[in-house]
């Protein structure tokens, strides 16, 4: 005759099978720099969000780190550069992408603009995965996001409900090296003293950021997406990078899906070229060669070309990426 179970033994059954399916459902993502100098990596929890293991880390030239975060985790993770520590007081700092927490692991603090941000929101509305990268606060570094595991690999075919969700999920990101070509009014440059920048530009700036005017941060009567309209500066970076994020309504084309439950590969300065802060590179030369300032605005002569040489070389990256995971 079979013993009845108790309640104790009922719960802790109950929470077992909680733990393996909350398990079940983490994802893993793995940081890899391909910078030509190092980078440190800043992770941010949002509100309400299970912190990760690491708030910030050192990711050497050509190194990788994984990273698990729990099921149900948002944040967004960036590059720190030109990183040093003050040997009079001993505190950490960036010339770009700095937390201001005054160490290594940022605590809890976010990104000082700009920054390529890569964000996230795990096991969101209908059991997907939400992701973009963002220039809404400006650029630093290339960034490529590339789904793994079921589902992802960057090629779409998620294994969600519908292909409506998995045409979703795919590779974004921004391969081009941004900060040569940056509008003159945008463009953040190093600090002589600053090791390795040379004194050449090192980010470039958000016209919010840069300006502060309601209608480039879509605020106040700019603050709906029917009145805050793309400018010709965040057509400077939609043109280059056309499947981030370029101002604050810019989801259609730059929010991507995956069925949750799968990793992610976010590597830094995706094209072997980009690891160079000042001077032309081959990719971004490239990229940016129809484009002509005046001003500091753009008339973007060849948009269209632009953007779909761009996407064929976020294609092309996203390969190589997977098959350099495998």
């Amino acid at each position: 005759m079979e013993m009845a179970r108790s309640p104790a033994h009922v719960a802790l059954c109950s929470l077992a099978l909680l733990l393996l399916l909350t398990a079940a459902r983490s994802a893993t993502f793995t940081l890899t720099n391909n910078c030509g100098y190092t980078v440190w990596p800043g992770l941010l929890s949002g509100a309400g969000t299970a912190p990760l293991p690491t708030t910030g880390f050192a990711l050497a030239r050509g190194a990788s780190a994984a990273v698990d975060a729990p099921a149900g985790w948002s944040g967004r993770m960036w590059a720190r550069t030109l990183c040093a520590t003050d040997g009079a007081t001993g505190r950490f700092a960036c010339a770009t992408g700095d937390c201001g927490s005054g160490g290594v692991q940022c605590g809890g603090a976010g990104a000082a603009p700009p920054a390529t941000l890569a964000e996230f929101t795990l096991d969101g509305s209908g059991g997907l995965d939400f992701f973009d990268v963002s220039l809404v606060d400006g650029y630093n570094v290339p960034m490529l996001i590339v789904p793994q595991g079921a589902g992802g690999g960057g090629g779409g075919g998620g294994n969600g409900s519908a292909g409506a969700e998995s045409s979703k999920c795919m590779a974004t990101g921004c391969l081009v090296d941004l900060n040569g070509a940056c509008p003159a009014d945008l463009r953040v440059m190093a600090a002589s003293s600053s090791g390795g920048g040379g004194g050449g530009a090192v980010a470039c700036r958000s016209a919010c950021e840069a300006f502060g005017t309601p209608q480039y941060c879509c605020s106040g009567a700019y603050g709906n997406p029917s009145t805050c309209r793309p400018s010709t500066y965040s057509q400077f970076f939609k043109n280059a990078c056309p499947r981030a994020y370029s101002y604050a309504y810019d989801d259609s084309t730059s929010t991507f899906t995956c069925a949750t439950g799968i990793g992610y590969a976010i590597t830094f300065c995706p094209s072997t070229t980009s690891g160079k802060y000042s001077g032309e590179n081959p990719q971004a030369a490239s990229a940016t060669s129809s484009m002509v300032y005046l001003g500091g605005e753009q008339l973007a002569t060849g948009a269209s070309a632009t953007a779909t040489r761009a996407s064929q070389l976020l294609v092309a990256a996203a390969a190589a990426a997977a098959v350099a995971l495998l």
